[in-house]
Formats: C-alpha cells, structure tokens, sequence
C-alpha cells in the first residue's frame, strides 16, 4: 500500500486562529533548553541514541552462535526487542511500520530460533510464511547470504567471488582498497578473510533454517544477481565464474600476503572501544576473522573488539538492542547549535563546555584513508564517534566548525577552525561537491558488481554535506564569489530536483535535502527571489500536511514512491520550517502553522515524541532513527522563529 497520507491544498487558504502565543513560545524553549541541559554529559558531550532496524541486534545473537561465545540473559532481552518489532506482515521492516524485508526478516528469525523460540510459535509461524511467500530466503541480499554461507545454511557459491588477494591490487586496477567508500572497505577487509577462508560458525547448538527455502540450496544455481540490469553487470558474472575456477591458485601465491595486508590495515584502525570504523559490521567482522584465524580470546586485538561490539549493546523498553554506532560529535555539535539558537553563548557553561570536548576530538595527528585522493592535506577534521581518526566525517566537521564560530569564543576556537577550514576546501572533490568521508570517491563502475547489490558501495558528493560545507565557509566569510563556494553553489544547483526540490542523502529525505541547500544559499546571501528558490519554497509548502507539519517516508527513496507521506513528525517539521524560514518565508502561513504544530505536539519535557525513522545510512537498505533529532531540531526551529521575529534580529540565518 502507498500509504500516501492527504497533504494541504496549496491554494487552500491558511487554517484560521493559528498565531502564534508567545508566552507560550517561550515556555517551550526554555522547558526544552533545560531538558537538554539536563542530559549533557558533565564533560560536555551529548549522546543519544541511534537505532536501525532488526538486523544488528539480529547478527549480534548470530556471532555470539559463531564465536561460541552464547550470552543466554542478553540474548533473551534482545530477543524480547525481535519480537516487539516484528512487523504486522509477519516479518521486519527496515524502518518503523515499513514493508517486509527479506534480509532482515532471515536474521531476526535465524536469530529468534538460536535463542531458544520455537519454529510453531506463531509470531515465528508467521515470518516463516512470510519468508516463503516473498521467494524464500534464497532472495536474500549477499551481506546475508554470506553469514548464511558460514553457517552452513548455503553453500559458498552463492556468495560473489570475494578473495582477500584483490587487497593487493595496484591502485591503476579497476579495484582498489581506495576506491570504494571508508564504511565498504573497513566491512570488507576482515569479510574477505572470511570468505577465503571459508569461515564456519561453531553454532555449538546446532541450529539452522532450511525450512526458509523454497528450493534445496545445494541445487541453486543462479544465486548471483545483476545489481544494475547493465551490461557491466553481467559480463562481471561472467567474470566470477572465472575467477571461481583460478581462485585456488591465487589463494596458494598470494594469500598469506594478502592477510597480512589486511590484519596490518585491521589493527592500525582497531580504534578502542570504538572498534574498527566506529561501526558494527566491520568490528563484528573482525571479531569472526580473528577467530577463524585461530586467535585466543584473550589477544589483545580480540579483546579490544569484543569490548567495541558489546559496548554497542544498549537497553529498551522492549528489552534491549544493538546500536550501528555511537553519534556523541553529530549530537554534540547539533545541540550546541539548538541552545545557542535559543540564546545561550559563550560563557554559558553548556556551551563552553560543549566546544571544549568538541576541540578535543578534532583529529589533528592522524593522515586518514582519505589521504589516497588529498595525500597533501593536513588533518583537521571531526570524526563522527567519539573516536575514529582514520575515518573524520566532512559533514561533522562542518557543523562543528559552525556551532565554534558562533559561540565567539575566537582565541580558543580560532586554530581549531582555521584547522578544519583547510581541511573542508581540500576535501571538495572536482565536481564541486563533497563527500563524507573522501574526495573523488566516484567509480560507478564498482556499482555493477555482484558484491555491491546493496547499492552503497561508493562515497560520492551528496547535496547535504555539501550544503553544510557551504554554510560554514560562508559563516567564516567567505562570499559566493570565492572560487570553492562558487563551484559547490553551481553543484547545487546542478542537483535540484524538476520538481525544486533536492535529494536527501543523509536524512529523510527531499524535505532534509532542501533544508540543506536553502540554508547554504541563504548563508552566501543569494538572491532569495530567484525562480529556482522560489521552486524550492513552493515544493515545501505545497508538502504541509494538514495538521500543520511535515512528514516524509522512508519509502520515499524508491522514485516510484517518493510521495509517501504516513504523519508528520517533529524532526522534518523542524527541517521544513528551518527551510522556509532561510528563504525569507518567516511571516508566511505555512511557517506559522509549523510552528504550532511544533507547540502543540506530544513531547516529554524537551523530547518530541517521534517513531518513524528520520534518517538513513544506505538508501532502500539500511535506516536510521536518531533519538536527539526530534530533541534539538525542533528546539532550533522554534527559537529560530522567535529570533526571527522579535524585530530586533537582522533576517539573515549563517551557516545553518
């Protein structure tokens, strides 16, 4: 079902009795300051939580049955959050109340079954069915066919040819370790390791999930798909049916070489408590490769990414689930944006305590992955969790940069951000937009293999961070005709939508994406009359819902489906009103009504009530909820308007 909820008629006129009281305006702010105020950590950070969907705290109770490392009460409580989440179509969704997903569904019900439920309870009965009605568990996605494959649920061949010797090809190669995004290649070191060696799960209860398929595994023949219906695609499955029949003989030159490279690049990144890439996948994969190698569960590099996948481990009214990662640099510099929005400042101790934890995590001695494009720059950016210096995050490190510099607190910040100035220019790849994490990470090429049907394998320039990369530079004085802004404005402009508005990369979706760019043209003082802006507001307003908000699906990033509106909520309500406000549509209807259906949702003190996911990691793959959004976003809209209309605030919004 669409799903497509009813959206304002964008001639009908404005709900009547909608001003805005500002006593009560106020109220809310400071209630929502002093909530977050409240939660800071006493060095100055904020954290909060970050959930995906079913299949991390899935895979969790998988590697435990892999590593023979079985935790009976965690795994029960994680169960508990399984069965919770489970969708009404009896499997689980990639994101609240979303369509069944087989991959997922395949690991919350292996997962289930390992933890003791029973394959006739009815909560089980009805994803199984659901498996098999949807083509059985045969059409899952290669990430899950190759933990199938360990557990001995399919055979090898139905994973794409993944050796760890193509780690040593040269650069000049079609692949190279430097040409896929940070998050592939940290998921894919230790995962090659396992796939050439063939790891198997020690599973020491035996457990599998044959009933899922509606053909024998053994018998599959045609388990490798063309992720893009291309050419290159299928002429690269002729390829891995070559490189099926020559892979013993590079294992037998190459391997042990190969291993090394990977074990040598694994434990320079091992990275603490934080674990490789900040991410679970790459520090579970780690965890199994070091096993499959024979490694002691008492070796320091085993013990420190035990102690990074457990710390992940997080409790919930419905038991307790698996974060991706941990978010306290993006929480930490939102927030501080969201206060001083609402009149805190230098001197204020949120504040500067807040920029003190943040100058403490700038990466200033470590030359990450992303020197293979900029070898010649000098660090100076943020990274996203609390530690990951290979891996600093551009789109962090300008909303760092700009929560800094309008705090004024200039001789502390001054280095800090001249710093981070350098490195964001540096980082602007030829096109004129930036990446997350590299420069010139686009070699679509490496979208038409088997391996990558997940469709996220590249870092490539996104109009959200690019925005934010414009918004800062133009914060720190730097016009519109500078050179470095000139060719990202052109990006951006070379990235909208036919309908005005822009994709959301990094959150959902078209409604966050135009937040961004109106924002970073707003920062360079562009001409807000210009038509294509104007295309931009008339998109947004023509979006409100009739209770005032905004609301976008998930579902939104299939093209077919990018109308899917199921309820407003408070975080894209921020985003839309943030939006309109930097096109100079302060005193419009549409913003007034945003703002009271900000004032009038259900929140807990400084907390909107928010479920469906705002954010995502991989487009129609993997989703993200972040708990602070519907905190700090909301805070920041509504203090925005109030500095926007009290008379005494030039209408002018820099950086964001």
């Amino acid at each position: 079902m669409d799903a497509t909820a009813p959206l304002r008629d964008p001639g009908a006129p404005s709900a009547e009795n909608c001003s805005v009281d500002r006593r009560e305006l106020d109220d809310v702010i400071g209630e929502s300051c002093r909530w977050l105020g409240e939660r800071q950590n006493q060095d100055g950070h904020w954290v909060f939580e970050l959930e995906a969907d079913a299949t991390i705290p899935a895979e969790y109770i998988l590697l435990n049955h892999f590593l023979d490392e079985i935790d009976d009460a965690r795994e029960a409580r994680i169960a508990s959050y399984l069965r919770a989440i489970q969708g009404k179509h009896g499997g689980w969704p990639l994101f609240h109340d979303g369509d069944f997903d087989m991959s997922a569904t395949v690991k919350a019900y292996y997962a289930l079954k390992l933890t003791g439920d029973g394959v006739d309870e009815p909560h089980m009965v009805r994803a199984r069915q659901a498996i098999l009605e949807h083509g059985g568990a045969e059409r899952t996605n290669v990430f899950t066919r190759f933990t199938l494959a360990m557990f001995d649920q399919v055979p090898w061949r139905a994973c794409p040819v993944t050796p760890v010797e193509a780690l040593l090809l040269p650069r000049f190669a079609p692949f190279h370790w430097s040409k896929v995004s940070y998050w592939s290649r940290t998921v894919m070191t230790p995962l090659m390791i396992l796939y050439s060696r063939r790891a198997r799960a020690v599973n020491p209860r035996g457990i599998g999930v044959r009933e899922l398929f509606r053909r024998d595994p053994e018998v599959i023949r045609d388990w490798l798909k063309n992720p893009t219906g291309h050419w290159i695609g299928d002429a690269l499955i002729q390829i891995d049916k070559v490189l099926r029949v020559i892979e013993p003989a590079i294992h037998w030159a190459f391997r042990d070489r190969a291993e090394k490279w990977a074990l040598d690049f694994i434990e320079e990144r091992l990275n603490g408590r934080d674990g490789l890439g900040g991410i679970y996948p790459a520090i579970a994969n780690t965890l199994m490769a070091y096993h499959t190698l024979g490694y002691a569960k008492d070796h320091p590099g085993y013990r420190i990414a035990r102690e990074a996948v457990d710390g992940l481990c997080t409790p919930h009214a419905k038991g307790e689930y698996v974060q991706p990662c941990l978010s306290p640099v993006w929480d930490t510099c939102l927030a501080s944006h969201a206060i001083q929005e609402a009149g805190q400042s230098a001197g204020d101790r949120a504040v500067d305590q807040s920029n003190a934890w943040l100058r403490e995590r700038q990466v200033l001695d470590v030359v990450g992955d992303w020197k293979s494009n900029r070898g010649h720059l000098r660090p100076g950016g943020w990274a996203f969790q609390y530690n990951n210096p290979h891996y600093p995050d551009v789109d962090d490190t300008a909303v760092v940069v700009m929560a800094l510099a309008r705090s004024k607190e200039d001789e502390a910040n001054r280095e800090a951000i001249a710093r981070a100035e350098e490195w964001i220019i540096g980082m602007q790849s030829s096109n004129g937009g930036w990446g997350a994490f590299d420069a010139e990470n686009e070699h679509d090429f490496l979208n038409h293999v088997p391996f990558a049907d997940h469709g996220a394998l590249l870092d490539p320039p996104t109009v959200d961070v690019s925005a934010r990369c414009l918004g800062m530079l133009a914060q720190l004085g730097r016009p519109k005709t500078d050179p470095v802004v000139a060719r990202g404005l052109d990006y951006l402009w070379r990235e909208q939508e036919a309908d005005g508005s822009w994709f959301g990369r990094w959150g959902t979706n078209y409604i966050y994406g135009t937040w961004s760019a109106l924002n970073a043209f707003n920062a360079v003082e562009w001409d807000m009359t210009d038509p294509r802006i104007c295309k931009a507001v008339d998109w947004l307003k023509s979006r409100q819902r009739d209770d005032g908000g905004w609301g976008e699906d998930c579902a939104t990033y299939w093209k077919e489906r990018r109308s899917v509106s199921k309820a407003s909520t408070p975080s894209q309500t921020a985003w839309a009103v943030l939006g309109l406000m930097a096109a100079g549509e302060v005193d419009s209807p549409e913003v007034e009504r945003g703002i009271r259906y900000l004032l009038e949702a259900p929140r807990d003190g400084g907390k909107w009530e928010e479920e469906l996911y705002n954010a995502v990691g991989f487009p129609r793959i993997f989703y993200l909820r972040y708990h602070g959004y519907s905190a700090y976003f909301p805070l920041w809209a509504l203090a925005r308007y109030r500095n926007l209309t009290s008379g005494n605030c030039k209408r002018t919004i820099h950086g964001m």
